[in-house]
C-alpha cells in the first residue's frame, strides 16, 4: 500500500449499528488504526440521519439491517451525491452482498476482523486520494431498486469445460441431495446447487414447485390430472407423470385457474 495512502484523515467517523457489541467491536478496531478519529455511534438509521444531516463526516459505517429504517433507507434519504465515503457492513444478506461485488463498494461481514477493516480503509483512502465520488453507490441504488433478474441460462461445469443450458428447454428440476437434476427433452445434468437456491434465480411465471423435489417448467404442462387422493399429477409431452404433494396445492390451483 502507498505509504502516502495512511496519511488521509479520516478524522470524523460515524458508526451506524443498531447492536451495542457490533458497535463497540468497530470502536475497538478503528482504536488501532493510524489517524482514525473520533468517532461518533448512531443506533438506528434515524439517529444516523440527524446526525449525517449536521455534521460532515469523513467515512461512515453502515450496516443493512436494522429495523424501521435499514442502512439503504438512510443511503436514500441523504442520497448517494450528498452521502460521506461509505463502508457497508452485514451479516448475511447475500443478495446485498452480490450487489456489492458487483458495483465495487466497500463492505465487511459480521464479525469484521481486523484485517478486513484494515483492507477496507486502506480502499476509502484510495478513493479518497483519487477524488473518486459515489457514483458506484449511486449504480447499487439504482440496482437495488431494480426487480431482480432471473436466470436465462444455466452453466454446467464438465471436466474442464463449461457448456450452457437454456432455462427455456428445462423440463422439470429434481432434487438430488445437494445437486440439482435438470431434465431437458433428450438430455439430463447435474447440477451442484440446492433445490431452493435455484427456484429463488427461477422466473416465478415459468417455473412452479410442485413437491419440495420437484420444480416444473409451465412452459412444458401438457396437462393436469387429478389423483385418487386429490392429488395433482402434472403431465409433460414427453408423457413424464409428476404427481405433487399436499403442502403445494393452493399454489397448483391458483396456477391452474390462470395458467399464463
Amino acid at each position: 500500500m502507498n505509504a502516502g495512502l495512511k496519511t488521509v484523515p479520516l478524522q470524523n467517523v460515524l458508526i451506524v449499528d443498531d447492536e451495542p457489541l457490533a458497535r463497540d467491536g468497530m470502536v475497538m478496531l478503528l482504536r488501532e488504526e493510524p489517524g482514525v478519529g473520533p468517532v461518533t455511534q448512531a443506533r438506528n438509521g434515524a439517529e444516523a440521519l440527524t446526525l449525517l444531516r449536521a455534521t460532515p463526516f469523513d467515512l461512515v459505517f453502515l450496516d443493512v439491517q436494522m429495523p424501521e429504517m435499514d442502512g439503504f433507507g438512510v443511503l436514500k434519504e441523504i442520497g448517494a451525491e450528498r452521502m460521506p465515503p461509505v463502508i457497508f457492513v452485514t451479516a448475511h444478506d447475500q443478495y446485498a452482498i452480490k450487489a456489492f461485488e458487483v458495483n465495487a463498494i466497500d463492505y465487511l461481514l459480521k464479525p469484521v476482523t481486523r484485517e478486513r477493516c484494515s483492507q477496507a480503509l486502506a480502499r476509502v483512502r484510495e478513493r479518497i486520494s483519487q477524488g473518486a465520488g459515489n457514483d458506484n453507490v449511486l449504480s447499487l441504488l439504482q440496482q437495488l431498486a431494480s426487480p431482480p433478474s432471473y436466470l436465462a441460462r444455466v452453466a454446467l461445469r464438465t471436466g474442464g469445460r463449461i457448456s450452457f443450458v437454456n432455462v427455456e428447454d428445462i423440463l422439470y428440476v429434481q432434487a438430488a441431495e445437494n445437486y440439482v437434476q435438470l431434465n431437458l427433452k433428450a438430455a439430463r445434468h447435474l447440477l451442484h446447487v440446492p433445490i431452493a437456491t435455484l427456484e429463488a434465480s427461477l422466473d416465478p411465471q415459468d417455473f412452479l414447485r410442485i413437491h419440495r423435489s420437484i420444480i416444473v417448467n409451465v412452459r412444458h404442462v401438457k396437462e393436469l390430472e387429478t389423483g385418487p387422493h386429490g392429488e395433482y399429477i402434472v403431465v409433460l409431452p414427453n408423457g413424464t407423470k409428476l404427481q405433487s404433494s399436499r403442502s403445494y396445492h393452493e399454489k397448483i390451483k391458483k396456477w391452474a385457474a390462470n395458467p399464463f
